[in-house]
């Protein structure tokens, strides 16, 4: 699902609150995705089966988080439910720090930067993952009717998502940009254009004035706001 295409931009995500922008490529991605799910099997030592929860808003770490999860083999189920392992943005921890799985916090800050404060009981997930390899293998081939949530197998949530492209006018190599806000469902923001092949500018705290601008700046061919 992750395009390999080491020029091409895949995710770039603007922060208006903040000025932000960080552009991705299929390559820099795939690298993040590996590494993540490097961390979850030889970090944390979990397997095809076990589950995660990822309580984190749209951005290109989530996005980052979310697939490891998917290539690690594991199972991405709501809060509360029970998982193994937890991301949590830096402002959501306190939900996630005493439940007994490992926990791992998401600054989302610019440049990837980490923390400013862990609490007892947390790893900074942009710390730890850095020291993992930069290209994932899993022991045994993700089976298409394995778990993918508490829901729904691989293969179902491929299913959905190439529907939801559908549903949101969503072409193959589109140029996409999203609000987050708008649309936090990671079927919207994040699978349905991966799944047809098409890249995203994906905006939090959208300002709107800037639209026009980064339309053009952007060569985006659909927005979803």
């Amino acid at each position: 699902m992750v395009d390999s295409d080491a020029v091409r931009p895949l995710i770039t995500w603007y922060d208006d609150a903040t000025g932000e922008r960080t552009e991705l490529s299929g390559a820099t991605l795939a690298n993040w995705v590996a590494k993540t799910a490097n961390l979850l099997v030889d970090g944390v030592g979990l397997d095809t089966g076990d589950r995660a929860t990822v309580d984190a808003p749209p951005h290109w770490q989530t996005a980052a988080v979310l697939l490891g999860c998917w290539c690690a083999g594991l199972a991405v189920v709501p809060p509360g439910v029970g998982a193994d392992v937890v991301f949590a943005a830096e402002d959501r921890l306190a939900a996630h720090s005493a439940k007994g799985s490992t926990v791992y916090g998401l600054a989302l800050a610019p440049l990837a930067a980490p923390m400013r404060a862990v609490p007892a009981g947390v790893t900074d997930y942009v710390v730890e993952v850095r020291a993992h390899g930069d290209h994932f293998a899993p022991i045994q081939p993700i089976s298409p009717s394995d778990a993918a949530t508490d829901t729904a197998t691989h293969d179902e949530l491929c299913a959905t998502a190439r529907q939801r492209a559908d549903e949101l006018g969503i072409a193959p190599g589109a140029r996409v940009l999203i609000a987050g806000e708008s649309y936090p469902d990671p079927q919207d923001w994040l699978l349905a254009p991966l799944i047809v092949g098409a890249s995203v500018v994906l905006c939090g705290r959208l300002d709107v004035a800037s639209l026009p601008s980064r339309i053009e700046a952007e060569r985006v061919t659909h927005t979803l706001t």
